[in-house]
């Protein structure tokens, strides 16, 4: 048979590619889907290989995987048992090459051998395995019966509503990297350190780290970052010493998808042994109330050289039509999840990790890259198991670049979202910036730091999850509300860049009508007060550090918008990075209104590991290959900043306890300053960047034709029940409220969030 055009191959609709032992241990099967490929050899080997990361060339002599001889070599057999159809053409095959060897089980390491017609041969893993060696350059028989931790069969995942969902990003080795973490040296940066569940700082008994840490903060979902087998890290170098020092990278270069990271297990040359562990950390994670959601990097892999391209070059990779790769991703290749075995290999393996791994949700790395109907063929395969129905789907709606595909490829971008079954969510970049500000420009504000009459009419928007706007969506509960993620600056820097860069003068032109005058009813946003010329004066130098009790160090840029930015002048101090109490009051203050945003919000909260305890990573914006050392949480700040941990576990507590939080319709009354007030269910919230008390008519959060959405309240029982200043804070807005006549006035205190009560 001649070698067909890409579009024209067979499509394989068989489970059982890979290797798959025989129940009763006495052989093995082999399957691969290669149907361009003259001939196919599956070598045997005793070891898994202990090459350096990164290696692909194809010819043995620079190979390390093909420099030890294998032990045994078959001759694969191509399946000509059935006649399958892709599109308009009929073929004699499936386009698989089998065979089934006896006496080989679990434990037994492997690869293939591809010949092609043009006299080319290339040496590849197992793209369908389920166990490799170090590295992943060899693929490994697994029998999974046996790497099930005990109690396996009774895992589950706990029984979370939607509307109690928080999610919390980490990275397995900024876990416990840590020496002051508690957890054993032996385990730290790897999977088993999700198994100690009551660790503290330096194991003193006092602060909780880790499993501990978590149940304290009350978070309900824990999102790994990758745990896939990736290629940025060498699995076989020395695990002895300290994990700081150790290679580090984020893991966004998948080389086997169906087989976890060697790096976080315990034993990396032993196929086997990342299974179990991986399982441990999950099953450890569900017997302390969390639901595990699982990172998955679909839109390209380590190389375009890679296991799937090797076995069928020319297929899982898009390319233009000159030949070139398509690089939407920005690293290097994409990988072509329309055509009909890759949507396979992805819907397969997801549905693989939901069932052997118990995992519980999928977030889509640049999902933008992903064609919907994939996208929603995943949601339909997950929605097929048992349970699975309730199995979490979202993603990113973007993408790096553009990419290569036909115009009838729909993309699951933001253009393509309404096409998403609505049971896919997708991170609100929206609500991200208006609260923080634009992640491209480090110094510019956002709603909480410096820009508040700017953005006070988006953050209306963001906190009832866009409803009635262009980028609503089908569900309220598709809408992830974040101000920080492992991308792009932590939530602590970003508001150091952009508030101490405008605070101190650090910009090169700022427009007056946006200077705050004493004596205004909303300082921070009122135009008009100030003198031009003060912008020029001494008392924006660049170099002063005014006091804490000055007038320029009290706006802290609050309502200042620069046009243009000189970040070479600008920038916080490693003190302020560090969180030093006596510089960055402030700052604390606008990130508890950040936090309480996102917490009141409509939709799925989500922060970045770390956020709660103000993570620094010093201005890094992208730490994906920076050292250990930066990237890990540092418990010992933890334990140093807790009165900030308390006020976010508050702040969980205060959502799960009120399911209209996630969901319910919002009350947003017009203003025409920078306050923000929204009723949802019983409760008002309220958020006050400015330095002035703000009033709120309590007639304005009636319900007005509302068809039974809002129980009638009595307008004088509103009571301040929560504020991001503490319980006094509380008393105060209490005591300043009043009623006159028969219209009540609730008092919003400056520079805060509160949530008041009505009955």
């Amino acid at each position: 048979m001649g070698v067909l055009p890409v579009d024209e191959l067979p499509v394989y609709a068989g489970d059982d590619l890979g290797a798959i032992p025989d129940r009763s241990g006495l052989g093995t099967t082999f399957r691969v889907w290669a149907p361009t490929a003259a001939n196919v050899e599956l070598r045997l080997f005793y070891e898994g290989g202990a090459c350096a990361s990164g290696v692909y060339a194809e010819g043995p002599a620079s190979d390390a995987d093909a420099s030890d001889r294998p032990y045994a070599t078959y001759a694969m057999n191509r399946n000509t048992a059935a006649f399958h159809t892709s599109g308009a053409a009929s073929h004699p095959d499936d386009g698989t090459w089998t065979i089934h060897v006896d006496d080989v089980g679990h434990g037994t390491y492997y690869d293939y051998m591809v010949h092609f017609p043009n006299g080319r041969a290339t040496r590849t893993a197992d793209p369908w395995a389920r166990a490799a060696g170090a590295n992943g350059r060899r693929s490994m028989v697994v029998d999974l019966r046996k790497t099930d931790p005990d109690g396996w069969a009774v895992d589950h995942s706990p029984n979370t509503p939607m509307s109690e969902l928080v999610v919390w990003e980490t990275h397995v080795g900024d876990f416990s990297n840590d020496p002051h973490s508690g957890i054993p040296a032996e385990h730290r940066g790897t999977y088993l350190a999700f198994t100690h569940p009551d660790t503290s700082v330096d194991g003193e008994g006092e602060f909780p780290t880790c499993m501990a840490y978590l149940r304290r903060l009350g978070v309900t979902a824990v999102q790994l970052m990758p745990i896939f087998d990736f290629g940025s890290v060498d699995e076989a170098a020395a695990r002895d010493g300290d994990p700081l020092r150790r290679a580090y990278n984020w893991g966004y270069d998948p080389v086997n998808y169906n087989v976890p990271e060697g790096s976080y297990s315990t034993d990396p040359f032993d196929g086997a042994t990342r299974i179990r562990e991986c399982k441990q950390m999950i099953q450890a994670l569900h017997a302390n109330g969390f639901k595990v959601i699982m990172d998955v990097v679909y839109n390209h892999m380590y190389s375009a050289d890679n296991w799937l391209e090797r076995m069928v070059p020319g297929y899982f990779c898009r390319r233009y039509a000159g030949g070139a790769l398509s690089n939407g991703s920005g690293c290097g290749n994409d990988m072509a999840s329309e055509r009909p075995m890759m949507r396979k290999y992805i819907v397969d393996s997801v549905e693989y990790w939901a069932r052997e791994y118990h995992i519980d949700g999928f977030r889509f790395d640049l999902m933008g890259l992903m064609d919907v109907d994939t996208m929603n063929a995943v949601r339909a395969r997950l929605d097929s198991l048992p349970g699975g129905a309730g199995t979490i789907i979202y993603g990113e709606p973007w993408a790096a670049d553009m990419t290569a595909v036909s115009p009838d490829v729909v993309l699951a971008g933001k253009r393509g979202l309404s096409q998403l079954n609505p049971r896919i969510g997708f991170f609100s970049d929206d609500t991200r910036d208006a609260i923080r500000g634009n992640i491209f420009h480090h110094h510019k504000p956002g709603y909480v730091s410096g820009a508040a009459r700017e953005f006070a009419p988006a953050i209306r928007h963001a906190v009832d999850a866009w409803r009635g706007t262009q980028v609503e969506a089908a569900s309220v509960g598709q809408f992830v509300q974040y101000v920080s993620a492992h991308d792009d600056l932590t939530l602590w820097d970003k508001l150091c860049m952009a508030m101490r860069s405008v605070a101190f003068g650090h910009t090169s032109t700022l427009h007056t009508d946006h200077f705050a005058g004493a004596g205004s009813s909303d300082s921070a946003d009122s135009a008009g007060a100030a003198n031009p010329a003060d912008a020029s004066s001494g008392s924006f130098d660049a170099d002063a550090r005014p006091s804490a009790d000055s007038g320029l160090a009290g706006m802290n840029g609050l309502g200042m918008l620069g046009n243009v930015w000189s970040a070479a002048d600008s920038g916080p101090t490693n003190a302020e990075y560090d969180a030093d109490p006596s510089l960055t009051e402030d700052i604390m203050e606008t990130n508890r209104m950040a936090a309480g945003i996102i917490a009141t919000s409509a939709g799925v909260p989500f922060m970045l590991s770390g956020e709660e305890f103000a993570r620094t990573k010093h201005g890094c914006d992208n730490s994906y290959d920076r050292s250990a050392e930066l990237n890990r949480l540092d418990w010992r700040r933890a334990r140093r900043l807790g009165d900030l941990v308390d006020y976010y576990a508050a702040l969980i507590r205060l959502r799960r306890h009120n399911p209209a939080y996630f969901g319910g319709p919002r009350i947003v009354p017009a203003r025409d300053d920078s306050v923000v007030v929204f009723r949802v269910g019983n409760d008002c919230v309220t958020v006050n960047p400015t330095r002035q008390t703000a009033w709120q008519t309590v007639s304005a959060l009636r319900a007005v034709h509302d068809y039974g959405q809002f129980a009638p309240l009595d307008d004088s029982a509103w009571e301040c029940v929560f504020s991001s200043r503490g319980p006094e804070a509380c008393g105060e807005a209490n005591w300043a409220s009043y009623t006159k006549g028969h219209e009540r006035q609730i008092a919003i205190p400056p520079r805060a969030f509160c949530v008041w009560r009505n009955g």
